[in-house]
Parts: structure tokens; sequence; C-alpha cells
């Protein structure tokens, strides 16, 4: 048995939904993600997607981004204002501009077609795994980030007592970096520890979205530091 379907199968198995219109890929898909342990709901479109998720729990969505109708990056911008469920893409483009507007949309990853199945596995695997067991914080106490406050025990960012969405890549960046305020962080042992392809700027389009959501100003930031040539730093109030 391979390490992704033990994975999977420990307690109840993890539940993901495919989108994609081509009716011979969700097909095979689902037979394969349902062969190696996963449960699996499909969905040809946005709008199909969308009747499931009223209904239906989920612990990953796959969604293929050339659709008819609303596209699998605007079905993941709109989703991400309401749902913190982790998102693999799927698309036939593979310029840099591409993965990163899939990933500014809110995406926790993004694989190219055609991919080998054993890549998918490991993919899904690995997002499940930072997203359903994610160690417990090193300090517990909330910590003030400007008109914010971030409490790392529940990996929760909250302003006047509101919750503000933060996408769990995003809640393990925060946690890093208030364990470690005023301490530079450098590129690599931010994308190892949060578990981020290394690769291209993923990191830094992480970052940019996190910033979004804390900084008056992004692109002029008070709090999430570049470090030039070291990597980043917080600076909390």
């Amino acid at each position: 048995m391979s390490p992704e379907k033990t994975h999977a199968i420990e307690g109840e198995a993890p539940h993901i939904m495919v989108v994609d219109d081509d009716d011979r890929l969700r097909k095979l898909l689902r037979r394969y993600l349902s062969e190696n342990g996963y449960r699996v709901t499909t969905a040809e479109n946005a709008e199909d997607a969308e009747a499931k998720l009223r209904g239906l729990t989920f612990d990953l969505l796959v969604l293929d981004v050339m659709m008819p109708g609303e596209n699998g990056v605007d079905l993941t911008r709109r989703l991400r204002e309401r749902l913190p469920v982790p998102i693999l893409l799927l698309t036939a483009m593979s310029e840099a501009e591409d993965r990163i507007s899939g990933l500014e949309s809110g995406a926790d990853d993004y694989l190219t077609k055609p991919f080998e199945p054993r890549e998918l596995l490991l993919r899904i695997a690995t997002i499940l795994r930072r997203t359903q067991a994610v160690p417990p914080p090193a300090i517990e106490a909330a910590v003030k980030i400007g008109a914010f406050e971030f409490h790392p025990a529940r990996g929760e960012l909250t302003q006047d007592g509101e919750s503000v969405r933060l996408t769990h890549t995003e809640a393990q960046l925060l946690t890093l970096f208030v364990s470690r305020p005023g301490v530079t962080l450098s590129r690599e042992e931010l994308c190892q520890q949060a578990e981020i392809d290394s690769s291209g700027r993923a990191i830094d389009v992480q970052i940019t979205r996190l910033r979004r959501k804390i900084e008056a100003d992004p692109s002029s930031p008070r709090y999430i530091c570049t470090v030039w040539g070291a990597g980043y730093a917080l600076r909390p109030d």
C-alpha cells in the first residue's frame, strides 16, 4: 500500500470533489482516487459544484481551470470569500503567469496537464497533510498586528472581534511569523515549514495575499517586511 493511500484511509477517508467538464477525465480521476482510498464526488462545471457544496462537506477541491461558463480561477476566487476548503487547480496552461494567477486567486496548489497520476496523489496528500495535521503552535497568547489580532492556538485572525478569513497556508505563515517576531525567515524556511512549493514565486504570492489582509498599504508594508536578499520578517506592535 502506498504512503498516500495509507494517509487517506486513516479514520474516515478524505472527501474530494473533482470539477472538470471533460467527462472522460472526470470519470478516470474518480476511479483512480477512489482506488487510492478517497471518497470522491464529481461535478461537470462551476454551477454543478456550487450545488454540491451546498449539501456536502469536502476536504479538498480539484478544479479544472478551463471550463465553459465560470472558469476554475474565478470559481476559486469566489469560493475563497466564504470557504477555507483547500483547492488544487488543474490546467493545460503552463506559463508562469498562469500559475501565479491561480495562486493569487486563493488556490493552494497548481498542477499542469498532462500530469502523472502519482504526482496528483502526492500533491493531494501534501495538501491534506498540512491542512489536517497542523502541529500545535509554540505560543498561545494573541499577537497584535496593527488593527488585527492573530490567535496562534486556533490559527484565527480577528479585527474588532470579527474573524478575518485566512487560507490554511496564510494561517501557517502567520503562526511562523508570530513565533519568531522580528526574526528574518528565509523564503526556503518559510516554504519548508508551511509546505509551499519552493520553485518560482509561490511564497511571494502567498506573502502578497497575506499583506492585502493586514496591511493598510500592501505596497508599503508596515508589519510583514521584506528583508532584501534574505527573506521576510514580522514586526508586530
